[in-house]
Parts: structure tokens; C-alpha cells; sequence
């Protein structure tokens, strides 16, 4: 089968196409897995181009779907047949005992999706939703169950709230679709006056330009007549963070998400403690939270978007489309 392996860690040029030996047959507890798809998160280029940040020779990326073509003795979950997407933590099934780091994360700290076949525990996939392509589908291990953690399982996003997303990356859009679908009223930020059409024609209700409105947190608080976001998905780090404390509403939400700004920086505590809002740190969610999120993809009349698809032996040129940062939603390998 084909893969991609990045020789040495540290550096977007050291990724190569490979041939490896088929995936061995599935053990009891197992099923193969033709992959077809996955796509390109930050979490992903992190871990190719930052010095250190794994093994040599390792499989990247973290997100995958495809079709289930085998399977062992004792898996009564799948068929042979079934549309399949990966878990980005394989081990966390459904307790609140959420795993701290990536030893176990597929594409980091084990091999990832960047090849044609896998045979894996039958727990590291679940379902993909009906009527999903396999690109499709492979955006939901990563960005989409992230979005969904934020806004439904730890902000329990009502009808009529108000939620805001920064910028256009994959967590962000998946989150702006996810709370219209809700009820929700969205607020968006972005630098692009491109992007911001796509972002109404997507149904926000308001788009701030960052670039134009440095203090975009005091612009949210004028477009809620003062009160702010009950729910803020917040995807910049510590750049961004004081204005998101600025833009929540009291008793409100910060889903602290991305690093994209830095790993670490002053944050104004005062106004946190004043809003009494709840920040709150989250990396993806488990499995059970995946299947919920595919049972109510499956009711929602969208599908998320793709920006651009490369195939496999041109991943380094995706991941450059990533960092140029002109994309609008996820970007995907597809095989």
C-alpha cells in the first residue's frame, strides 16, 4: 500500500511517499480499513514541521475515513461495507477522564492515516454519518467533534444564544454551521472581506473585521446591545483570549481551543472573575461524544466545507495551502 512518512521530524520537506506492506489481516476485536480520505488540521502541521514533535518515520495525520473491508472474530458494531471515520483518542470511549496528552493520538504519537489501509481495534472508528463523502466524513475526527464539544457538550448551547467563532479555519466553520442549526445567532470574525461574505453566506448574523476593529470584543458587545457571547469558540490562544473575555457575556462560556497565536500569555483575570464566565480548556472529545455528533449530523441539512482536495503524494503542497492561510474551511487528502 502507499503512505506518507516523514523521515525526520521538523520540517514539511521530509514527508515521502512510501510503498508498505498491506495491513494484516483483523484480529478478534479489529476490523481493516480501506482509508480514502483525511484532512489537514493544525494539530497536523505541528506535528510534521516542528523539530522533536514525534517519531521518525512516522504515518501523520490524525483524521481518517474510509470503508471497513474486513473484520474480526467478537466485532458485532461494524459489517464489512460500512462508511467508517477514526477517533482522534482511541482509548477515551466515554468517561469524563479525558487523556492529557497525544501518546496514543493516530499521526503523533502512533501512526496516523497517510496510507491506504489500517487494521485497528473496532473502538478507533465509529460510523460515518449517511449520505457523507469520505472527505466529508474525514473532517469530523478532528475539527468537527471539536466544535461540537464546545458549543453542545461543554457549552450547552441553547436555541437563542448567541456564539461567537474567530476566524475560518475548520473548528470555527463546523461551529457557525453547528449553532445556526441549533438556533443559535452567530457572530464571526475575519480579516478578509472575501471571507466575510462566505461567512454570511454560511448565516452569520454579524461579521467583524479583526483587522479593521482591533478591539473586536468591544464590537461584540455593541452588536448584543452590551450583553456579549453566551458561548465564545476560541481558536487564537493567548492573542485573542483577552478579547474573547471581553466579548462573553457574563455567566458565559470560553471554549479555549487553539494555540494558532502562541502557548502562553497574560490573561486579564480581573475581567474573567468580574464576567464570572467559565474558561475552559478542550482537546477533541471521546468516542461516545463522536457518535452523538454523527447521529445529529445526519438531521442537519449542510455538509461541512471543503476548501481544496489534494491527493495523497501531494500532501507537502497541502499543507502548504495551509500555511499560506488563504483557505476557507478544511482542506483534505483523498485516495
Amino acid at each position: 500500500m502507499k503512505a506518507i512518512q516523514l523521515a525526520a521530524p521538523g520540517g514539511l520537506e521530509n514527508l515521502q511517499l512510501v510503498e508498505l506492506a498491506d495491513a494484516a489481516a483483523p484480529q478478534a476485536g479489529e476490523i481493516q480499513v480501506r482509508i480514502h480520505a483525511t484532512s489537514l488540521n493544525y494539530h497536523d502541521l505541528l506535528v510534521v514541521s516542528r523539530s522533536g514533535a514525534t517519531e521518525p518515520n512516522r504515518i501523520p495525520m490524525a483524521d481518517g475515513a474510509g470503508v471497513v473491508t474486513a473484520v474480526g472474530t467478537g466485532v458485532t458494531e461494524f459489517s464489512v461495507g460500512d462508511h467508517v471515520v477514526s477517533t482522534f483518542f482511541p482509548q477515551w470511549l466515554s468517561s469524563r477522564h479525558a487523556p492529557s496528552d497525544f501518546a496514543l493520538v493516530p499521526g503523533d504519537g502512533c501512526d496516523g492515516f497517510a496510507r491506504e489501509m489500517v487494521t485497528l481495534p473496532a473502538t478507533a472508528f465509529t460510523l460515518a454519518p449517511q449520505g457523507y463523502s469520505h472527505a466529508q466524513a474525514a473532517t469530523l475526527t478532528t475539527a468537527g467533534l471539536t466544535a461540537w464539544r464546545a458549543l453542545v457538550v461543554n457549552g450547552k448551547l441553547q436555541a437563542g444564544n448567541t456564539v461567537l467563532v474567530l476566524g475560518t479555519g475548520g473548528v470555527s466553520i463546523f461551529a457557525l454551521q453547528m449553532a445556526k442549526s441549533m438556533g443559535a445567532r452567530v457572530i464571526a470574525t475575519t480579516s478578509s472581506a472575501a471571507k466575510a461574505e462566505h461567512l454570511k453566506a454560511l448565516g452569520a448574523d454579524v461579521v467583524i473585521n479583526y483587522a479593521e476593529t482591533p478591539e473586536w470584543g468591544n464590537a461584540v458587545l455593541a452588536a448584543t446591545q452590551g450583553r456579549g457571547a453566551d458561548i465564545v469558540v476560541e481558536v487564537g490562544g493567548p492573542n485573542t483570549l483577552p478579547q474573547s473575555i471581553r466579548a462573553c457575556a457574563v455567566g458565559g462560556h470560553i471554549a479555549l481551543i487553539g494555540v494558532l497565536t502562541g502557548f502562553a500569555g497574560s490573561i486579564p483575570t480581573v475581567e474573567l472573575m468580574a464576567k464570572q464566565q467559565t474558561l475552559q480548556g478542550l482537546i477533541v472529545g471521546s468516542r461516545e461524544q463522536q457518535q452523538d455528533m454523527v447521529r445529529a449530523l445526519e438531521r442537519f441539512d449542510w455538509k461541512p466545507v471543503i476548501d481544496s482536495s489534494y491527493p495523497l503524494a501531494q500532501i507537502t503542497e497541502a499543507f502548504a495551502h495551509q500555511q499560506a492561510g488563504k483557505h476557507f474551511g478544511k482542506i483534505c487528502l483523498a485516495y
